[in-house]
């Protein structure tokens, strides 16, 4: 089949969505490798990996589609693809408007803090990590009388406990130790909420509180919070763009699966 797009305004807009895409791709493959490989990485350079194929090559892949319709399996198969796709782009635009409307959701009166940790570096706390302290060290430093629960535990490849790197960025920052308590056991989300929960259990707190963490993360804490009876608001830290899409694709997978999982 000729090129019948070459030359043309479609041609030239399939060229600079090949290019976009292709530049998705590395992003994905160069995120994932200077920071740490997850399932966000893969579906991404799946993704744009085939787009890229696609927009660059739409006449080869014109002649494939119609080879495939050509015969029964070939137009199982199509059906199928075409179907899945329809259904995966309906839910992840679902659960993104979701994610979204999750990101800020502030208490009318003050509440105790829950920071949620991730990846301590040798040197200090990751970016991600840093954002989440910062955003919360600015909400209490506005609600003086609220304390916090510093969560997470210590991964085999971090100098020390999440909610110690937590208790201490708080500390430079000028908040008083005395409002701070260490949560250092949790391994995940689900353990982040539920020891915290324990904790405002133990010194006669509300069940409810201000659950700080990236952006993205915010939808799936708060469905882990209901469901373990914590009453939960949200104060989002931004993620480093270039780290986003990579951590929001994953989520969709995360609260997917924490959609269908029974309590």
């Amino acid at each position: 089949m000729a090129n019948i797009f070459k030359g043309t305004f479609p041609g030239v807009c399939l060229l600079f969505l090949g290019v976009l895409s292709a530049a998705f791709f590395l992003l994905f493959l160069i995120t994932g490798i200077r920071t740490k490989f997850h399932t966000g990485n893969a579906v991404g350079m799946v993704m744009s990996g085939f787009l890229t194929l696609v927009f660059l090559f739409p006449n080869k892949t014109g002649d494939i589609v119609c080879r495939l319709w050509g015969n029964g399996a070939g137009r199982v198969f199509l059906i199928i693809f075409a179907s899945l796709a329809v259904v995966s782009v309906i839910t992840a635009v679902i659960i993104s408007a979701a994610m979204i409307r999750a990101m800020d959701r502030r208490p009318e009166k003050p509440a105790n803090v829950i920071i949620l940790g991730c990846r301590v570096k040798e040197n200090g706390p990751s970016l991600m990590l840093d954002k989440r302290i910062e955003a919360a060290y600015e909400y209490l430093s506005e609600n003086p009388d609220v304390i916090c629960i510093a969560s997470g535990g210590r991964g085999d490849d971090e100098p020390m406990s999440e909610a110690e790197c937590i208790r201490q960025g708080l500390i430079r920052r000028g908040i008083s130790p005395d409002r701070i308590i260490l949560e250092d056991k949790s391994v995940n989300t689900y353990e982040n909420i539920r020891n915290s929960l324990e904790i405002l259990d133990s010194i006669g707190a509300e069940r409810r509180a201000v659950i700080v963490t990236s952006e993205f993360h915010q939808l799936r804490a708060s469905m882990i919070s209901e469901k373990q009876g914590l009453e939960s608001y949200s104060v989002s830290s931004r993620t480093y763009l270039p780290l986003l899409p990579s951590y929001w694709i994953r989520e969709w997978f995360a609260v997917a699966y924490e959609w269908v999982k029974k309590g």
